[in-house]
């Protein structure tokens, strides 16, 4: 991503945009797009309000822990969003935008009576044309019911793609005048498109020459002019951010096969060709660069403490529209290339649908 970036930049371009759900994060403080109290931090919360997420599907290890607060009975818990069954019990606040505008009596008593009240906030809730109103308003509502404190952070966003945070922590959002993914795929948006490993975006409707690289040859390289071959995760050494933003380091396993290279060295290359040559020759030049314009990748697996900010200057004030905050994550079988390109997992997918019928013993 770093190389990408820093190539788009060299060439003039502002349009760039790691977020393909369409999420409305990436401006302001660092802490309004992690996670904050940490997946572990959660159990300390007393009363969590849920708003477009499905932790069962989304995050499973977050359920678990909020399954434990619950069966403790230390957890109270709320949700705006579509009903689902979470292993826990809940209070079904509403369905999505209407509800966050003027929120019931009782779900604001649960939250100002807390000790240590928390947001959990999934890209449900801040994706589409009024993702960043809804940021806003559960910025404020968290400022009213204390959820960024003295020694408390509660305010948690929920990521459900591998190193989201990475991106936003290095700025691949727009620049000044730049288009948002939803923007860059409409027709006549732009001459060049191109996807690094984007198979979250549906890009049918740009008519732009298009260029995908990645690893797995899934939606984003269908329909693609020019498709260059890179590595899968395993193939490939590579830093990457969660979503309580701790930077975690992965070794290569194996080479990549046939032709296919590593993105960085793919980028570098390209960017000789169009005569913007990046200034790093090797992988350790490309980290120290990226750590020298970015210290927080140099901590690795470093989980940031809780932080105070100015949540409510989250977002942009506006109006919060009739929408409802389904979970992004359909079929959390194959949520992602890999996974789609997995015959066991396209086999779980369809036992979820259909279950298969187990002969009785």
């Amino acid at each position: 991503m770093k190389a990408a970036l820093d190539l788009f930049r060299a060439l003039g371009s502002a349009n760039t945009d790691c977020r393909q759900d369409g999420a409305a994060l990436g401006y302001g403080a660092r802490e309004g797009w992690l996670f904050n109290t940490s997946l572990q931090g959660i159990e300390n919360a007393d009363a969590v309000l849920i708003v477009g997420a499905n932790p069962r599907t989304e995050a499973p290890l977050l359920n678990a822990r909020l399954r434990k607060g619950w069966l403790a009975g230390k957890t109270e818990i709320g949700l705006i969003g579509e009903q689902a069954a979470l292993t826990f019990d809940y209070s079904w606040l509403g369905a999505g935008s209407k509800t966050l505008a003027k929120l019931p009596k009782a779900a604001m008593d649960f939250l100002t009576k807390a000790e240590r009240p928390a947001i959990i906030v999934g890209s449900g809730a801040l994706s589409g044309a009024h993702g960043a109103a809804v940021l806003n308003a559960l910025g404020a509502l968290a400022k009213k019911v204390g959820v960024v404190a003295d020694g408390w952070n509660g305010f948690n966003v929920l990521h459900t793609a591998a190193s989201r945070v990475a991106g936003l922590d290095m700025g691949f959002v727009p620049g000044e005048g730049g288009k948002t993914v939803a923007e860059m795929v409409k027709p006549g948006a732009l001459d060049v498109l191109f996807l690094l490993g984007a198979d979250e975006v549906d890009p049918t409707g740009s008519d732009a020459f298009r260029v995908y690289l990645g690893s797995h040859g899934d939606r984003g390289a269908h329909g693609a002019d020019v498709i260059l071959p890179g590595s899968a995760y395993t193939e490939k050494s590579g830093l990457y951010v969660n979503t309580e933003g701790r930077v975690q380091m992965a070794d290569r396993v194996v080479f990549p096969k046939g032709q296919a290279k590593e993105d960085w060295a793919i980028l570098r290359a390209l960017s000789a060709l169009v005569g913007q040559t990046l200034p790093y020759d090797t992988l350790d030049a490309l980290r120290s660069t990226l750590m020298a314009d970015h210290p927080t990748f140099g901590r690795i697996d470093y989980l940031p403490t809780p932080a105070s900010f100015d949540v409510a200057a989250l977002g942009k004030k506006g109006d919060l529209g009739d929408t409802v905050f389904s979970s992004t994550v359909r079929d959390p079988y194959l949520n992602n290339p890999i996974a789609r390109a997995s015959v066991t997992m396209a086999e779980l997918s369809a036992q979820r649908i259909a279950p298969v019928a187990m002969a009785a013993e």
